[in-house]
């Protein structure tokens, strides 16, 4: 299963590896952004000689020819990072974009990825097949993913396999387990419209402040009154906006959120409540209300035997106790959209050290990553690569 030459290729690799993840890491680009990472990616790939074409706008798309005839596998590394300060001041490495960071590890896909291919490329002639590399923009607007497949992505492809770095797992281990991985994320925008006037003549008036509060409050019974306490579920608000001035009763209010859940019928089942319960309330109080439901991404739902190929790779090339079974998250991924039509498998890697001070949350100032879990998922890239070629 393991191919030796890849693991000694990789560690071979490590300060090169090191080098590119805090290069990316010092110049953060958000979403729709990545034209200087696009670049750099692309002239790496190019001076290997693997084929590879830029994405509009931004984004590559690369691919290994094998000596030999079968398959293509996909492998995934996305490269947006984050409107976040850095607060990891003292690094020689941290942001020089004031209000930019790679606060999830976007950095580091792209490293790994990137020196992956460098290894796959070096024995591409023992290659039964193809390896297709993604470097993907806008994961974290849900938005790059659908466009990279939109430009022919998984065009030929047969399998396809992702990695996250995650700090709430030990460096060292690795999850992949079969079924859900992280969840399903939509948003939705509710607008109450009542009657605005003085504050002093409520009674004149149809206070959507009051409307909005109403809803919030008794929205959270969706989950807790309406759905099997089996099936996971989450829904939050996190805006509310409403009113001009403090003495004038607010005519307009408007409540963004988030649904996060696992199960297709569960969602729907959300979406139908939620224009349900703003109807409702704005009837009883004589207001009306608008809802926009926006659909983000799909469950990330691993494929047995992709799971267990993962599983199988780390059990012999780090150790069987080096595999975790990581509870799913409720965070979002637009991988699922690449698992649409194709089986596939999305890994969690863990970067979290104490010691190093690496256990911060991602989507925070200070996250950061233990740089030693850039080797193994380098390794797992490349070995899932071979070893997916090689089974089929």
């Amino acid at each position: 299963m393991i191919n030796q030459t890849i693991k000694l290729a990789i560690q071979g690799h490590t300060d090169e590896l090191i080098e590119i993840r805090r290069k990316i890491h010092s110049e953060p680009e958000i979403s729709w952004e990545e034209y200087k990472t696009t670049d750099y990616v692309y002239s790496y790939l190019e001076n290997l000689g693997i084929q590879c074409r830029r994405t509009d706008p931004t984004g590559v798309i690369a691919e290994i020819k094998g000596g030999k005839p079968g398959k293509t596998v996909a492998l995934r590394g996305d490269m947006d990072a984050l409107s976040v300060q850095e607060l990891n001041k003292d690094l020689s490495y941290a942001s020089k974009e004031d209000g930019k960071m790679h606060a999830c590890g976007h950095d580091a896909h792209t490293a790994m990825l990137l020196v992956a291919a460098k290894t796959l490329n070096e024995i591409k002639d023992d290659l039964p097949g193809n390896v297709r590399l993604l470097f993907q923009p806008a994961e974290e607007i849900a938005e790059g993913a659908k466009s990279l497949v939109k430009q022919g992505a998984m065009e030929g492809v047969d399998n396809v396999f992702g990695i996250h770095i995650w700090s709430q797992i030990p460096t060292g281990k690795v999850s992949c387990s079969p079924g859900p991985s992280f969840a399903a994320a939509d948003r939705f925008i509710v607008t109450f419209k009542g009657r605005g006037g003085h504050g002093a003549m409520p009674h004149d008036c149809i206070d959507a402040a009051v409307i909005a509060s109403s809803f919030v409050m008794n929205i959270q019974s969706v989950i807790s009154r309406t759905i099997d306490p089996q099936e996971s579920a989450v829904l939050t608000v996190g805006k509310m906006t409403a009113g001009t001035r403090f003495n004038v009763i607010a005519e307009n209010a408007e409540i963004e959120g988030t649904i996060r859940c696992f199960n297709p019928a569960v969602q729907c089942h959300i979406e139908t409540q939620i224009k349900t319960f703003a109807a409702m309330t704005a009837a009883l109080y004589g207001a009306s209300a608008k809802v926009n439901y926006i659909r983000g991404t799909q469950a990330v739902l691993n494929e047995a035997s992709s799971a267990k190929l993962v599983q199988n790779i780390v059990s012999e090339a780090l150790g069987v106790d080096k595999i975790l079974e990581e509870k799913p998250t409720m965070g979002g991924e637009d991988f699922s959209v690449y698992l649409e039509n194709v089986p596939g498998a999305f890994a969690l890697v863990g970067c979290g050290n104490p010691a190093k001070d690496t256990q911060w949350s991602h989507h925070h100032g200070m996250f950061n990553i233990d740089e030693d879990a850039l080797i193994i998922g380098a390794e797992l890239y490349a070995q899932y690569a071979w070893g997916y070629l090689k089974s089929t």
